[in-house]
């Protein structure tokens, strides 16, 4: 059953394990005070696992119901007591002071704004192709193969074109073209066609996530400590996810509320009517839209906080990063 698809990542997951054990160094900056926030982990984990758990109900309670309103206030104390707990903590699990960093508060923006155009763009092309198109499960798994490839061949071509024209250029590129992507979606016809109505929205799709993904998480780690750069990777992670989340709530409900009066309307009360195919695609339109306005959101932000320029070489700053965490280390050992 559909079951099935989530043991495909427990080998994945024992091969990164076995692998990293042997190939990554550990490092590590020894410090006078060694506290464990525990209040901190406990309050933004309940928080965002709320958060989500709220969003996601909205398609079935409604934005306005009992439920949704008592699991968002439920969510934003949880929220607001992290802020104030990390504010007064000597150890902090997410350090505020590190928002004073411009470069690492832009990426968060715009990796919130993209998780929140990008992720639903995948669920609302799943449903074109397997409800209006008719595709099988699998053969719509196999055609978003390409798109993989060329994403992953996109990201390798950002990363060496992020030291020649800079990370923003690179981001603002690749936030342009994932928008174009989605605009191009939102034309695609009740009969469509794979090579003339996806496929060209693939490619373009790709490139741009290729280019947008790695120079935002790249930009999210600029500037950053050494030993505090744990926390602003799983900050961009966070704020992507947590985008990802809203966008898909905020898109699905465009999209249901789009459709909804439609089917009433033309008598229809099954979304698996034959007859709904148009309704259905026409909520999904708008939806594709939206989700082009989010990226080109994320596109001014990226005009606004990030800055002109060519950005330093990423493997000698990486390299700059490990040689002042070893001097630490050495400091350490010494003292």
């Amino acid at each position: 059953s559909w079951r099935w698809i989530f043991f495909i990542n427990v080998p994945v997951g024992v091969i990164v394990l076995i692998a990293s054990l042997r190939v990554l160094q550990e490092s590590k900056i020894e410090r006078e005070v060694r506290r464990y926030d525990v209040a901190g982990a406990v309050s933004v984990t309940a928080g965002l696992m709320l958060l989500v758990y709220a969003l996601v109900g909205t398609l079935d309670h409604g934005w306005t119901s009992a439920r949704s309103l008592l699991l968002f206030a439920a969510a934003v104390l949880l929220l607001v007591g992290f802020v104030v707990n990390e504010a007064r903590s000597k150890e902090p699990l997410l350090p505020l002071s590190i928002f004073r960093n411009r470069t690492l508060s832009g990426a968060n923006v715009v990796g919130f704004l993209v998780g929140a155009g990008v992720f639903s763009m995948f669920l609302f092309l799943s449903f074109y192709m397997q409800g209006i198109l008719g595709y099988s499960a699998l053969k719509t798994g196999l055609l978003y193969v390409p798109f993989g490839v060329m994403t992953i061949v996109a990201a390798g071509i950002s990363q060496a074109l992020v030291t020649k024209v800079g990370i923003r250029n690179i981001l603002a590129a690749g936030l342009i073209m994932v928008a174009a992507a989605q605009l191009w979606f939102s034309r695609a016809p009740v009969n469509g066609s794979y090579m003339t109505d996806l496929l060209p929205g693939f490619i373009i799709g790709a490139l741009g996530l290729g280019f947008a993904f790695v120079p935002d998480a790249i930009a999210a780690l600029q500037g950053v400590k050494p030993d505090q750069a744990g926390v602003a990777s799983g900050l961009i992670n966070t704020s992507q996810q947590i985008g990802g989340a809203l966008g898909v709530a905020i898109l699905l409900t465009i999209a249901v509320s789009r459709y909804t009066p439609l089917l009433v309307e033309n008598g229809i009360t099954s979304q698996f009517d034959p007859r709904a195919k148009p309704f259905l695609l026409d909520g999904y339109h708008a939806a594709f839209f939206w989700g082009g306005m989010m990226s080109l959101l994320g596109f001014l932000a990226t005009m606004v906080f990030l800055k002109k320029g060519p950005s330093p070489d990423v493997d000698t700053e990486f390299q700059a990063m490990q040689r002042q965490v070893g001097s630490a280390e050495t400091a350490a050992e010494e003292s």
